[in-house]
């Protein structure tokens, strides 16, 4: 299935619970997703199974994954799965995203050297979006050996917040490739651009300027920041 055909199922399937994730704060659910003969697992996060953050809007946390899924994909990346904001949900509105079949087991700390020297791209999209919580176990490797990043509700703020464990490259100059990628999409970011509108009906228009500030501030320097000093740059727990 190509990812329009993919885009249009996790919009009109029928989607049907399976089960909940334990872990985290938030409501998260496995799901089955029946479009015409394809049946797909999907990740669902309600809206309402948020838990309040004094730092982030209520309500907001599902819509910045379907930005960071946008972001990805004008950045051509393909970090994030196909991620859509449904709202005939059964516990109402949410985000709804493919779910990748991977090793749990196999994550950031204990990944191969040759798996960690691909993360590059990893890291420049989490200072884009500025991710407060990058886990290890938040990056996925499927069976194509293709990259995955999950769990993205708590990016897209305007104050620093990044808090992440691929520290990997600090001080490396950002590779050419990744850097003309993010020099094509910062004109897009700007009002009046499709990206910008489309990333309107998830953030609010002072988060968009902020990513079009971070990715000026990153090219601008041409190498990947080292941790801050002033304040905790590495989540908790690191898994």
């Amino acid at each position: 299935m190509d990812k329009i055909d993919l885009l249009l199922a996790l919009r009109q399937g029928e989607l049907s619970l399976q089960g909940q994730f334990l872990q985290g704060s938030n409501y998260t659910f496995l799901g089955d997703l029946i479009y015409d003969d394809a049946c797909l697992k999907v990740v669902y996060k309600p809206t309402r199974g948020e838990q309040p953050l004094w730092d982030f809007p209520t309500g907001s946390l599902s819509k910045r994954e379907v930005a960071a899924y946008l972001l990805s994909e004008a950045l051509g990346w393909e970090l994030v799965p196909p991620t859509i904001y449904r709202h005939d949900a059964p516990m109402g509105p949410g985000s709804l995203q493919l779910y990748i079949e991977h090793d749990s087991d196999y994550h950031y700390f204990n990944f191969k050297e040759t798996d960690r020297q691909r993360l590059r791209p990893t890291m420049a999209f989490d200072l884009l979006v500025n991710n407060a919580d990058r886990k290890g176990s938040h990056v996925i490797i499927d069976e194509n050996q293709h990259i995955w990043l999950i769990d993205h509700g708590v990016c897209f703020h305007t104050d620093d917040k990044l808090r992440t464990v691929i520290w990997d490259f600090a001080s490396e100059p950002i590779p050419k490739l990744l850097a003309n990628d993010i020099r094509r999409v910062v004109p897009g970011l700007q009002k009046g651009h499709p990206l910008y509108q489309e990333l309107l009906s998830y953030l609010r228009s002072e988060e968009i300027a902020a990513v079009e500030k971070r990715a000026r501030k990153l090219l601008s320097s041409g190498t990947y920041p080292r941790p801050p000093e002033q304040r905790r740059a590495y989540p908790w727990p690191p898994v």
